[in-house]
């Protein structure tokens, strides 16, 4: 069965950039367009790993973050910060919400790929 990547961004391109790169290696994913969305596609959909961004409308990455490490259903899911913000406040940020890898755009595919390697065989 392929694995579910639920991928959180506001910007349109990066959400195709992000499933062409994890497509091609057999994943299916999840767009959604911020933090509110993805918490509406979780229960809904079978989601193995969630990709967020930090700065989105209504409910930015880290608010998510929280969200789901609160939720017991779905604490467990790996999360992988992509994100623009490459100061070490926010990756450090991210970390203690409880992301498990913090990826800075701009980003290699390959490197996508590989970070959720990790998390899904």
């Amino acid at each position: 069965m392929k694995k579910v990547i639920l991928v959180a961004d506001d910007s349109p391109s990066i959400r195709k950039f992000v499933a062409f790169a994890l497509t091609m290696k057999g994943f299916d994913i999840v767009p959604v367009c911020d933090g509110m969305e993805a918490l509406e596609k979780l229960p809904r959909e079978n989601i193995n790993l969630v990709i967020t961004d930090l700065n989105m409308p209504n409910l930015d990455g880290f608010e998510l973050i929280k969200a789901i490490r609160s939720n017991v259903e779905f604490k467990d899911i790996p999360i992988i910060i992509l994100s623009s913000l490459a100061g070490n406040e926010e990756i450090q940020r991210g970390i203690e919400y409880g992301a498990n890898s913090y990826l800075v755009k701009p980003f290699d595919p390959k490197r996508i790929a590989y970070e959720v390697s990790k998390y899904l065989d």
